[in-house]
């Protein structure tokens, strides 16, 4: 099976973290402030805060601007659950913007007539690796005075108007899961440019505490005060050491997706049956994933039947994603429901995600552009 997403390890890595599990320090140690200083230099922020996972550093963000009951917070349904999630572990309520429809990312022009008194923050996604429109939501953010949250978790290495992914909103979420483009195990990140916010996510990563383990250690001291109710979202040192070394091999691998996604454009540019995700020419694409839309009509067949024909073929497509407003959860609390979204209700039913990683090889893709072909063309 060729699966959509997997992680690439080499013997550097594996250096990386053995050095580590040899020292003194497993947590809370020195390569984590490393691997911070050099994760904000690499997309251009001023600090880093690393957590343990990219649902931690969403949660990190709402906390650090102070989400709390009564808030609203503007999201996309077309995305993994956590990006909503994150709003209602802080007692705030989900806005869910209808996507475009060329890219499916939040569509800003619709933005504007949800904004009220309540609305605390937006967060975009940088679905799939595209940018978001990025200028046009920082002028929304500023008219109206509320925080620009970047869920770019899809898009470490992306470029909006050739400015880095990771220092075009007031906090940018980041994910190292095995899929995405470098990976700490578990992991995430939030860059930022805001000194006391950043802080204030350290703070809430290790409990509330305001200090941790190491920092105790220099100064000789045993106390603690545990200031506001935080978590354990701490990151370990052998995963930021990790981190560190997967980081270095960012751009190559930035490189080798975008190659990639360009067979697959060749491939499918002849067909009126199979269609990519339209990329705008301002941007520099991440590829997290390669999404397609199916004309399911002229096929004649049903989504479900091209993706179990096209595993069993052994190629690991996967769809991305159910939209949030549509899963129960949503339905019960919160009173969404078929026909919220129209736009991405409609996308969800004909996309697929093609297997997209650096280690994908060329006899692979034109394996898997093979079987698609003759799954969607017979």
């Amino acid at each position: 099976m060729i699966p959509y997403g997997r992680q690439y390890i080499d013997d550097e890595d594996i250096r990386a973290v053995v050095e580590v599990l040899q020292s003194d320090w497993l947590t809370t140690g020195p390569k984590i402030e490393e691997f911070e200083k050099i994760f904000a230099d690499t997309v251009g922020a001023q600090f880093a805060v690393a957590v343990s996972s990219g649902t931690a550093a969403l949660h990190a963000a709402m906390f650090a601007l102070g989400v709390g009951s009564g808030d609203e917070v503007i999201v996309p349904p077309l995305t993994f659950a956590a990006t909503a999630n994150c709003i209602v572990y802080q007692k705030g309520s989900p806005v869910f913007i209808d996507v475009s429809p060329d890219n499916l990312l939040i569509d800003f022009k619709k933005i504007e007539e949800k904004i009220n008194t309540k609305t605390k923050a937006i967060i975009a996604v940088d679905y799939a690796g595209h940018p978001c429109e990025w200028d046009e939501l920082r002028q929304i953010a500023d008219r109206h005075n509320i925080w620009l949250v970047a869920d770019a978790c899809h898009a470490l290495g992306a470029k909006y108007k050739n400015r880095l992914v990771g220092s075009l909103a007031d906090l940018n979420i980041f994910s190292f899961h095995p899929v995405k483009h470098i990976t700490t195990g578990e992991g995430g990140m939030i860059t930022i440019n805001n000194s006391e916010l950043a802080e204030r996510m350290r703070i809430f990563r290790n409990h509330g505490i305001t200090t941790d383990h190491r920092q105790r250690e220099a100064q000789g001291s045993w106390y603690y005060e545990m200031a506001e109710l935080g978590y354990n979202y701490r990151i370990t040192d052998f995963q930021c050491a990790l981190g560190t070394s997967q980081l270095k091999k960012l751009p190559r691998w930035i490189d080798r997706r975008n190659e990639i996604a360009r067979k697959y454009d060749d491939a499918f540019r002849i067909s009126d049956r199979i269609s990519p995700l339209k990329r705008a020419d301002h941007v520099t694409h991440a590829y997290h994933l390669y999404v397609v839309r199916l004309d399911l009509e002229s096929i004649g067949k049903t989504r479900a039947q091209i993706f179990h024909e096209l595993r069993e073929r052994g190629v690991g497509v996967n769809v991305h994603y159910v939209p949030v407003h549509l899963h129960p959860y949503y339905r019960d609390t919160f009173g969404t429901k078929l026909g919220d979204c129209p736009i991405a209700e409609a996308a969800y039913e004909h996309i697929l995600s093609l297997p997209m990683y650096p280690k994908l090889t060329d006899k692979d893709i034109e394996f898997v552009i093979e079987q698609i072909h003759e799954v969607i063309m017979r």
